[in-house]
């Protein structure tokens, strides 16, 4: 089992600057590039607390790329509703060459109406362009002189320069948060999967799970090469009450902030979307204590987080990749490298191969 880092910010001004927030991630990178962790991961939001000091993952991970020698970047994930796909993968190719072959791009349909209506984007039209776009990408990435005639662009011939650095593109993942079928689509197109079991539920989460497996293996892909992160928040300490007091701070804001940016599902609908009109309350419903008694958040000294990822591994398997999120920014950065340097030393050493 490996392990990696998310950077996920949920605050704004009255916060933090947004230049000190960009700091300590760089910092943080360093340090888990030191310590060994897989990757560094960031996202795509706008406008809100709510992630919106990461309105694009490429400026940030080419940062951390030039500022570390061995950590993976990734993005988790570019949306590419918002973005022209010549663009997208033009930015996207400049930082795999500027990493030296780092880089996983994870891509994500976004969820959060009021991104949708600020680029003039039609909720009802999520799947269709994230499938466009997404095959548009790998495209220019690994073919020349493309030629795209589709529902959202039209473009060609062209030849994109730079080309990546990996051949012939750097691994493709996809962002699901509820959806089997997404998953289904990436395992048999032979893509990685991104998800967050506390989004949909450890049943739920094994659903997404199964299906990404067997579409995999009906795909006809290497058995065991399967590519899978999971993202969990993770709060470590000697003491395992100061862990879970610092847990439940963070937890009560990132809730707040979520409310605010999904208030909108009070009034938005999509086909594309059931059930989302949920996520109005969503933060209102989120508790630390049964989270955490879910395992869907990771808190407390290192013998308990280390039972959890046990118990993690049981349900999802010691062939996927953690991610931490570890820096949204209501916290000093000191207690993230805390956790971080904690984690190397008391509890990544039972899950080495």
């Amino acid at each position: 089992m490996r392990f990696g880092i998310t950077f996920f910010p949920t605050i704004g001004p009255e916060q933090a600057a947004a230049a000190d927030w960009y700091d300590d991630a760089v910092n943080l990178a360093v340090l888990a590039d030191e310590l060994g962790y897989h990757h560094v991961k960031t996202v795509e939001h706008y406008f809100f607390a709510y992630g919106g000091y990461s309105p694009d993952p490429v400026p940030l991970l080419t940062a951390i790329a030039r500022a570390t020698r061995r950590i993976r970047v990734a993005t988790g994930a570019v949306i590419p509703a918002f973005n022209h796909p010549v663009q997208l993968a033009a930015r996207l190719a400049v930082l795999d060459n500027l990493s030296r072959g780092r880089l996983d791009v994870g891509f994500g349909r976004a969820f959060l109406p009021d991104e949708f209506a600020a680029f003039q984007v039609s909720l009802d039209e999520s799947r269709a362009r994230f499938e466009e776009g997404v095959r548009a990408v790998e495209r220019l990435w690994s073919e020349q002189d493309v030629v795209w005639q589709g529902t959202f662009h039209q473009f060609g011939p062209v030849t994109l320069l730079p080309r990546p650095y990996q051949d012939p593109h750097p691994p493709i993942y996809v962002a699901t948060a509820t959806s089997p079928a997404s998953a289904e689509a990436a395992g048999r197109a032979g893509r990685g999967l991104q998800g967050v079991p506390a989004i949909s539920g450890r049943h739920g989460f094994q659903d997404i799970l199964t299906a990404y497996r067997k579409a995999w293996a009906d795909g006809g892909h290497e058995p065991g090469e399967e590519r899978i992160q999971i993202s969990f928040g993770l709060f470590l300490a000697e003491d395992g009450d100061e862990a879970r007091a610092l847990g439940r701070t963070d937890e009560e804001l990132y809730s707040a902030r979520i409310a605010e940016a999904t208030s909108a599902w009070g009034r938005a609908r999509s086909a594309d979307y059931p059930g989302y009109e949920r996520l109005e309350k969503a933060g209102k419903l989120l508790h630390f204590d049964e989270r955490l008694k879910d395992n869907q958040v990771l808190a407390g000294n290192p013998a308990e987080v280390t039972r959890q990822i046990e118990q993690l591994a049981e349900w999802y398997g010691d062939d996927v990749v953690l991610s931490f999120t570890i820096h949204s920014g209501n916290l000093p950065a000191e207690v993230s490298a805390r956790s971080l340097r904690l984690f190397t030393e008391r509890v990544a050493p039972a899950f080495a191969r």
